[in-house]
């Protein structure tokens, strides 16, 4: 019983002082990371990318990101964050954040976009997810997995470890993780959308930019959107196209 007590109040008292609340959207968040460890951990896994990556150093492109990247930064209202922007030698068409504002883009992104706008569209979500502080928020739920996890191996006895891994895994990734990652991504949209017109680029770009990511993407097999990290293309697009009129209100 003495480790039941021990896990329960553990979850109690992170519950009760890591409530907090995302910005804009106002969605209940539990967060047991500190922002110094969350700084860390992004500064970390920014030195071994920059290490291991294939960093661009072309001074316009470079230059182009960090002025869009600075401008949605600063309506961001972020002062302790260390921002930084990096451009990344690749295909892809993509771009990411690190804990504590380290944004990375592929030049495979720069090469769709056809404006800023379009380009504030990726920077504004990708400093979304930073000020929203989702990487802690995704850590945070990992370690309160695991603690349940252990929680019903303890209970069940240890000849039902290797069923409780399996339900566990299969549960928590369909019911938890992968459902709470589109919940990430879709508030990144909105939080970005209002960021970027705050910043002064056009938020109806933003619809533009993600059907030209739709065209981009139709050769390749994506799977369902319950099964993936990330909300589809065509649902992303009518939720951003619902959000611009709020949005326009802080567009100048």
């Amino acid at each position: 019983m003495k480790i039941y007590k021990k896990v329960l109040l553990s979850i109690v008292i992170f519950t009760f002082v890591a409530c907090t609340s995302s910005p804009y959207t106002n969605r209940s968040q539990l967060i047991m990371v500190s922002p110094s460890q969350e700084m860390q951990l992004g500064y970390n896994a920014e030195q071994q990318l920059l290490r291991k990556s294939n960093i661009n150093h072309n001074r316009a492109l470079n230059e182009r990101v960090r002025r869009v990247g600075t401008n949605i930064a600063r309506v961001a209202n972020q002062p302790n964050y260390r921002w930084k922007f990096h451009v990344v030698n690749g295909k892809q068409i993509n771009a990411f954040c690190l804990p504590g504002g380290k944004i990375f883009v592929y030049t495979g992104l720069l090469n769709l976009v056809d404006n800023d706008s379009q380009l504030a569209t990726v920077m504004a979500h990708e400093v979304a997810h930073a000020i929203a502080r989702h990487g802690a928020e995704r850590m945070s739920m990992m370690q309160l997995g695991q603690i349940g996890k252990q929680l019903a191996t303890k209970a069940a006895g240890p000849k039902y470890t290797n069923a409780i891994n399996q339900i566990y895994g299969i549960g928590a990734n369909y019911g938890l993780f992968l459902p709470y990652s589109r919940t990430f991504e879709y508030e990144a949209d909105e939080i970005g959308l209002y960021l970027m017109s705050k910043a002064g680029y056009d938020p109806r770009q933003s619809v533009a930019f993600w059907q030209k990511m739709m065209q981009a993407s139709r050769s390749m097999r994506k799977p369902p959107e319950f099964a993936s990290t990330h909300p589809s293309d065509i649902n992303r697009i009518r939720r951003l196209q619902a959000l611009i009129p709020r949005a326009l209100k802080y567009y100048r």
